[in-house]
């Protein structure tokens, strides 16, 4: 492992903006301190005129090992996330098979440390029968339990109102749930085939995937938590109804906190009439106001992390109906430089985008000695220049199914460079896989 010193930083950390070098040995973060010299042996990388910031801890992801890599996997969709700013992702549990039981946790780790260019952790996942995995689950081996509240993909909704209850009552450790009404959702499902047959505009997705569905779900995990005192977090929110539920304030100290992902942030409903189904996703992208919402919730606290939901699927399963046309976006690549985009339009501060990717998540989870510059911490961070614009291009995607939605979009930034471990992974558009990531611990 080469030591770095990194001199020039316009460091973003802690909620402050400061100028200073960083010194990285054995892979951690050795000094954070001006004007330091080179030492013998040491790699210097002049980061001048460019943001440095902590790595990202996206919390949701789904990258498709065991069972379906065809849409992606993790050597693939690790290279794609570092290339784009995140250097430790957590791992949903709709493979296949699921990741309902601790054999199925410990398959994943190990293929993750052939393969991943990234830290990694992964969820357990609940369903109507693996009451017992949950209950004697270890907390520091998953980064918490997926309980899908609607049916989403993988067929692992949990629709028991008892083991459901038991499952909150229960949880060892952070629950976090995907909220939508399944129900509700067949009965809009079956309006619209009334009124269409199999020739379903996507434009009535929001429809559909209902803002009803979505607020009575949420209102029922947060309910559930309170009656059992459960650490809760509620991933991908996407009405400005929900975000009223949620309490303002700092993320520290809340049993029940809230994530969005960045594709809320960029894109409304009328943005299918172009996109299509590249933009189909479960929970629905709904309203312009939504958006909005959720812009003002991120800056008062209510939205306490901003995650991806990456979720590859080939360009020809994106193709098809819109019933036929599974869910999700592959989205990993462009993360920051699309969330960035609300910084150059003076919408986020730069600190508090900061505070939403990488120290919440690191706090929230428990997740040990990363999400922060700081003196012996993991080096995982990312250099942003944010005076050099990128237009996305299909050539340049990583992810195995070789599109993203931000296709032709003009950012208003560039990843320069993404050291993981203190490992330099992504520079000048270029990846180095000579050193894979670690698995994330958890200080619980």
């Amino acid at each position: 492992m080469t030591d770095t010193l990194i001199v020039n930083a316009d460091i973003v950390n802690d909620g402050k903006r400061f100028a200073s070098d960083v010194r990285i040995r054995a892979g951690r973060i050795a000094q954070v301190a001006a004007s330091l010299s080179a030492q013998p042996g040491e790699r210097v990388f002049d980061a001048r005129g460019r943001l440095l910031l902590p790595g990202m801890i996206d919390d949701q992801v789904h990258f498709r090992e065991p069972g379906l890599e065809h849409k992606g996997d993790f050597h693939t969709e690790s290279r794609a996330a570092v290339a784009g700013g995140i250097t430790s992702f957590m791992e949903m549990p709709n493979s296949r098979p699921a990741t309902t039981n601790r054999a199925a946790l410990d398959d994943k780790y190990a293929r993750a440390a052939r393969k991943s260019l990234a830290n990694h952790a992964f969820y357990l996942g609940a369903t109507n029968d693996n009451l017992e995995e949950i209950q004697r689950l270890d907390p520091r081996v998953a980064c918490g339990i997926k309980v899908f509240m609607g049916a989403s993909t993988g067929n692992m909704l949990v629709d028991n109102p008892q083991t459901l209850d038991a499952i909150f009552r229960d949880a060892p450790t952070l629950i976090a749930t995907h909220c939508e009404d399944t129900p509700m959702i067949e009965a809009n499902l079956a309006t619209e085939r009334a009124r269409y047959g199999d020739a379903i505009p996507i434009e009535r997705h929001p429809y559909i995937r209902s803002r009803e569905a979505c607020i009575k779900s949420t209102r029922l995990a947060m309910e559930l938590a309170r009656r059992h005192d459960t650490r809760l977090h509620v991933l991908h929110i996407t009405t400005a109804e929900e975000l009223a539920l949620f309490q303002p304030g700092p993320a520290d100290g809340k049993r029940i906190t809230a994530e969005t992902c960045v594709h809320f942030l960029h894109y409304s409903e009328v943005d299918y009439a172009k996109k299509g189904n590249l933009i189909k996703c479960n929970p629905a992208i709904k309203t312009a106001a939504d958006r909005s919402a959720i812009i003002a919730a991120v800056n008062d606290g209510r939205i306490d992390i901003l995650a991806t939901d990456h979720a590859p699927h080939t360009w020809d399963e994106k193709q098809q109906r819109y019933e036929q046309a599974p869910s999700g976006l592959p989205l990993a690549q462009s993360v920051l430089q699309c969330v960035l985009e609300r910084w150059f339009d003076g919408e986020l501060p730069l600190e508090l985008i900061v505070e939403k990717t990488a120290h919440a998540p690191a706090r929230l989870y428990d997740v040990r000695e990363r999400g922060y510059i700081r003196e012996g911490y993991w080096a995982d961070l990312v250099l942003i220049d944010a005076q050099t614009p990128h237009t996305v291009t299909r050539e340049e995607t990583l992810s195995k199914c070789g599109w993203s939605p931000f296709e032709g979009t003009r950012f208003r930034s560039t990843v320069d460079a993404t050291w993981v471990n203190g490992h330099l992974a992504w520079h000048a558009g270029k990846l180095d896989d000579t050193q894979l990531g670690r698995r994330l611990e958890f200080a619980r």
